[in-house]
């Protein structure tokens, strides 16, 4: 594995509500103001060998992570503002606390012209773009940024991390299928082609690593992914695991392994940021409908299981609602059955901060995708899948959605990676005679 020496820039796409917040959080914590509470690769330990061999590292400590101190940021965003201003207006942040201390830093960072299409984000009309929607310009852009920003911040790695708005729905086609299909349709200005997707191939033709956090059809197009894997990128994806599926990913394996049965989940949000605004026109909720609403099929399996999962009524609802800004609600009922078919309800109102809960999961994507190209692993990084509503996986396989086996599956990798025994719970060896 290559050490982490030099400086890791940082390119988010988007610099709104959760880049801003991950980037003042960085400085925060550099600057010894802050915990990066929620961060599992700052602030977990990792078992290492039997449980009374004690042996916890930090995770931090156990393998070769970037330091935060040579942490460099940059980012696209069709709004002008810069990073301080971007922090102000998304409103997450305390400005006498949080922001006032490291505005000097958060102003330097200015973002980049975005490649920007409104086709695909109604509810947003900006200036701060490349000026054109022809799509070969808009790839040739974003390389030409990549590699300015490489050269003008004096950076030795880079990774990128969609942070930006949920684009429409898009399904794969034929544009999509191969590399040759996919070049042709950039130069045929193809609908199918998205902005993220272009942000994307950006980076993998600069070798730089790509996550996904939002569920736009993106890198997990097969072309993007076999290209990947064939030379060597990391990529990850989709879409940050914050509120109300983290929920679902917790009680739905519960259910499960408990066998109690499942009647309907009724899901519903009330969310005021640009998020929010995006997500209210149809076309743009029906990319993030489709991210939702698979995980419980996933975990329940009630194909296997039709008695008890197979008739589940899913419904999921997102309500733009400017007065709660970045402050999110996530209201769950739950009816499901037990013992010889007799009713239960389980409610559960999550008053979350989205920004709070996805800018730690961000750095840790930026961390672990990092940290996966220096050891050699690129195309997909099932591992980490945690961190996702719609983990992407090889084809041909099922996405784990339990939020322990994610957590389980995470940690194992980290003990291969390092030479370290993987850790199967059996625990037969402390029960062994002799």
């Amino acid at each position: 594995m290559l050490p982490a020496t030099g400086r890791l820039g940082v390119l988010t796409i988007g610099l709104g509500a959760v880049a801003s917040t991950l980037i003042a959080g960085v400085e925060l914590v550099k600057r010894g103001i802050a915990a990066p509470t929620g961060s599992l690769a700052m602030m977990d330990t990792i078992r290492l060998g039997k449980r009374t061999d004690d042996r916890s590292p930090l995770i931090r400590d156990f393998v070769p992570l970037a330091a935060l101190e040579d942490i460099v940021f940059g980012a696209w965003d069709p709004f002008p503002d810069d990073a301080y201003v971007a922090a102000q207006r998304a409103g997450v942040l305390e400005a006498g606390k949080h922001l006032e201390v490291i505005s000097e830093a958060l102003r330097d960072i200015r973002p980049m012209k975005a490649a920007f299409d409104r086709e695909y984000v109604k509810r947003i009309d900006a200036d701060n773009t490349i000026g054109t929607i022809n799509k070969r310009d808009m790839l040739n852009a974003i390389r030409e940024d990549i590699n300015r920003f490489k050269d003008e911040k004096k950076v030795d790695r880079l990774v990128m991390i969609w942070c930006a708005s949920t684009e429409v729905f898009i399904e794969i086609g034929a544009a999509h299928l191969t590399l040759d299909a996919f070049e042709a349709a950039i130069d045929a200005n193809d609908p199918t082609i998205a902005p993220s997707m272009l942000y994307a191939y950006a980076a993998l033709l600069e070798g730089v690593p790509f996550a996904n956090g939002a569920p736009n059809l993106c890198v997990d197009v097969p072309a993007l992914r076999d290209f990947a894997t064939h030379n060597g990128v990391a990529i990850s994806g989709k879409d940050f695991k914050t509120g109300q599926t983290l929920i679902k990913t917790v009680l739905g394996p519960m259910l499960r392994a408990r066998m109690l049965g499942l009647r309907g989940w009724y899901s519903t949000n009330i969310l005021g940021n640009r998020d929010g605004e995006v997500l209210d026109d149809p076309d743009n909720f029906k990319t993030k409908e489709e991210s939702k609403l698979g995980v419980l099929e996933n975990i329940l399996q009630p194909s296997q299981f039709p008695e008890l999962y197979g008739d589940v009524y899913h419904k999921v609802r997102i309500n733009y609602y400017p007065p709660r800004g970045d402050n999110k609600e996530g209201w769950d009922n739950i009816d499901l059955f037990g013992w010889l078919g007799y009713d239960m309800q389980l409610k559960v109102d999550f008053l979350c901060r989205d920004s709070i809960l996805a800018a730690p999961l961000a750095l840790d994507l930026v961390l672990f995708s990092d940290l996966a190209q220096r050891a050699g692993m690129g195309g997909i990084q099932e591992w980490l899948s945690f961190y996702y509503k719609s983990p992407q996986v090889a084809p041909g396989l099922h996405p784990e959605h339990d939020l322990f086996v994610q957590l389980t599956k995470l940690k194992n990798t980290l003990r291969w990676m390092m030479g370290e025994d993987q850790i199967t719970h059996l625990g037969r060896e402390y029960y062994q005679s002799g």
